[in-house]
């Protein structure tokens, strides 16, 4: 895992079409904006689990439909 340290305004790049930029910090709470293409899906970690469960359950009924 690679951590780094940004100031507001500065911006990490990842590969040739991913930029995150820090905007705000607020106490304990920084707020980040986000460019990336919306086949890139972008879910907080504390969702990812039911984010993977509606993945596979779209997965599941596609299969069924064919």
């Amino acid at each position: 895992m690679l951590v780094l340290s940004r100031k507001i305004g500065e911006r990490i790049h990842i590969g040739d079409n991913i930029v995150i930029e820090l905007r705000r910090i607020a106490g304990n709470r920084v707020s980040l904006a986000i460019d990336a293409p919306l086949d890139v899906a972008i879910v907080r970690g504390e969702l990812l689990a039911a984010y993977l469960e509606i993945e596979r359950e779209n997965d599941g009924s596609s299969e069924q439909e064919t």
